[in-house]
């Protein structure tokens, strides 16, 4: 198939990915027509909003990149036909969550709008479409997406007769809180694919800001894992540094100190060891998981168990924080008041998916506890929804506070779990005021300097810090 002039870009999904990837596409081809479309109609409606604060995703830059393109040459819809149906080319960019019941329930990709999504390209495309896939993906799901576009069949066969595709994997690397950063200035961008022409055509778009040289094209197989081990090796990283974290402790020895000196070493270097409560977010676990299904799938036991760790060793962490807190308050937390501070899994998100504050607070619930929970951008319908989606009898309760000192008011204890910027440097001479003694703060991102709180009688643990 000869390489052809993309004039309109379709995008199934209007998430976390599709979102911002389609607004940065759009801000650097202003001469190019993208449309997001997604069957989620309030998602749509937000996204047009008038009130840019109101979009459904919070990312530094992101709404002002939304303001310049949208209705000039950036548009969302819940119009999925005609989106696709004049579409050179269509993202795939929806959710692939982990199977919950099933064959490879817990560990296997569910791959279920996936699927949905190459039936609606398949019967709506009309001539020649390249199909990108942008979700995460596990490894030959591409020979999946082309076996139901080739196959698929409409009832109108004479506008039908001339569809052809291209199947591509391009693979998103993306740090939420930095999103419009890696879009705009990416490590790198990979595409995988066996039509050149196709390849050629995508390359082509990304050329107009990212350096040639920041282009890698692969095989479909190896651009699809080549994401997977991505996420693995970041997460490995995370769970390495934290398990040394719980080593310090014991050994009196200092996490920050041994991050530093461990990472001027150009052979590891300092990124992602920085030691906290765990990693969050919607891949890194389910990434590993898919990893370690796919190993046994292909016979690879050990290499499965290896992978598994990492995520066992992430809920670990959780856990031994949570019981840390119970053990300095006296085995109980029963009828007392911690503040949450941070509730989405990073800082400069809104994103709580897996985030450690989840399972962490959960299990002071489960004890009895009254929570107070502040995140600049977290809201209490997302809190709520977390609450409600874990599985456990609620003996405490928890609100939702306005601010640092609501939140910390009559409290016995603070807990700070998201390394938000406003996190540091707090008067806590003023804040010790407000909390009931004996008193405690947790500190699972080393935001809180001793020297801070020498002034008031708080008592302070940090993780990974050695006594």
């Amino acid at each position: 198939m000869n390489s052809k002039t993309i004039r309109k870009i379709c995008c199934i999904g209007a998430g976390y990915v599709g979102g911002p990837t389609m607004s940065v596409i759009a801000d650097k081809c202003p001469d190019l027509e993208v449309r997001v479309v997604d069957i989620n109609k309030s998602r749509i409606a937000a996204w047009n909003d008038n009130d840019l604060s109101n979009i459904p995703i919070f990312e530094p830059g992101l709404a002002q990149i939304v303001a310049r393109t949208r209705g000039r040459n950036l548009f969302f819809s819940s119009e999925m036909e005609e989106a696709i149906a004049n579409a050179d080319m269509v993202f795939i960019s929806v959710n692939t969550p982990t199977k919950t019941k099933g064959l490879g329930a817990g560990q296997a990709s569910d791959l279920r709008w996936v699927e949905a999504s190459a039936r609606q390209v398949a019967e709506f495309a009309r001539g020649h479409t390249i199909v990108v896939e942008k979700s995460t993906l596990p490894v030959r799901t591409a020979q999946a997406i082309k076996e139901i576009l080739m196959s698929t069949k409409n009832v109108d066969q004479k506008n039908k007769s001339d569809s052809t595709f291209s199947v591509l994997s391009n693979p998103e690397f993306l740090a939420e809180g930095t999103a419009i950063n890696d879009l705009e200035e990416p490590d790198r961008v990979l595409i995988g694919g066996e039509d050149s022409d196709a390849i050629n055509d995508l390359v082509e778009i990304y050329s107009r800001w990212v350096p040639i040289n920041k282009i890698i094209c692969t095989n479909l197989w190896s651009s699809e894992l080549s994401k997977l081990v991505a996420n693995a090796f970041l997460a490995q990283r995370i769970s390495s540094i934290n398990s040394i974290s719980a080593f310090c402790e014991s050994s009196g020895a200092d996490i920050q100190e041994v991050a530093n000196a461990i990472g001027t070493d150009k052979r590891i270097g300092n990124q992602f060891l920085n030691a906290g409560p765990g990693f969050g977010g919607s891949c890194f676990k389910k990434d590993i998981l898919n990893l370690v299904y796919l190993s046994g799938y292909f016979g690879l036991p050990e290499v499965a168990d290896y992978w598994e760790q990492v995520v066992l060793m992430n809920t670990w962490q959780q856990d031994r924080i949570y019981r840390i807190v119970l053990q300095k308050l006296f085995g109980t937390v029963n009828g007392k008041n911690i503040a949450i501070l941070g509730f989405s899994f990073k800082a400069n998100t809104n994103d709580t998916r897996e985030s450690p504050a989840i399972r962490i607070s959960c299990d002071l619930l489960e004890e009895g506890a009254s929570l107070a929970v502040y995140d600049p951008k977290v809201s209490i319908e997302r809190i709520r929804e977390d609450f409600d989606n874990y599985s456990f009898e609620n003996q405490g309760k928890w609100k939702k506070a306005n601010s640092i000192p609501d939140a910390l008011k009559n409290a016995d204890a603070v807990l700070i779990i998201t390394n938000w910027a406003e996190f540091y440097g707090l008067d806590w001479d003023y804040l010790a005021t407000l909390m009931r003694s004996p008193s405690w703060i947790f500190d699972t991102r080393s935001v809180v300097n001793r020297n801070e709180i020498k002034n008031t009688d708080l008592n302070l643990w940090k993780l990974g810090e050695g006594s």
